[in-house]
């Protein structure tokens, strides 16, 4: 179910989102990165996904996100479950008056690279990275970083 804007920004000015994002990667190892066009995490390299819907099954929510964000449904046991992060934002959707705070659902997806067909309705871009070498650029956001460094600061919980 989508909200109206106004709908929307109570709820995220009230309470913290639930979303799953994608750690995709190819069959050279590599990791999939789009370049955000809104809000939050603006103009920053992040890997895909997005949020669960009010009503909406785990299973239901990854075949839908997998679809918008890859071009391809997959389901729910395709991906490996990554562990449970927490996400903060200073700004939100709609400007800078208050705060974004996620509660994400990691799954690791292994793709076929040349299967997929890369939507532009969230990022404007998108490359494929090694761990090393998206750790190394500056451009990719702190909460995309940590699902690769050592030290996980932000996982809440995960295997």
């Amino acid at each position: 179910m989508f909200l109206s804007a106004e709908d929307f920004s109570t709820v995220v000015r009230s309470t913290p989102l639930i979303s799953i994002d994608l750690i995709v990667e190819n069959q050279a190892g590599e990791f999939l990165l789009g370049q955000r066009t809104q809000r939050p995490a603006q103009n920053f390299w992040f890997v895909p996904g997005g949020r669960v819907q009010k009503d909406e099954t785990l299973e239901r929510a990854f075949a839908r996100l997998t679809e918008a964000e890859l071009g391809t449904p997959f389901t729910l046991q395709d991906g490996e479950f990554y562990g449970v992060w927490q996400h903060f934002y200073d700004d939100n959707f709609s400007g800078t008056d208050f705060s974004t705070h996620y509660i994400v659902l990691g799954f690791r997806l292994r793709v076929d690279a040349s299967a997929l067909q890369l939507p532009d309705a969230q990022h404007c871009a998108y490359c494929w990275l090694t761990p090393e070498e998206l750790l190394a650029r500056d451009d990719v956001h702190d909460n995309s970083r940590a699902y690769f460094e050592g030290a996980q600061a932000n996982k809440v919980i995960g295997l």
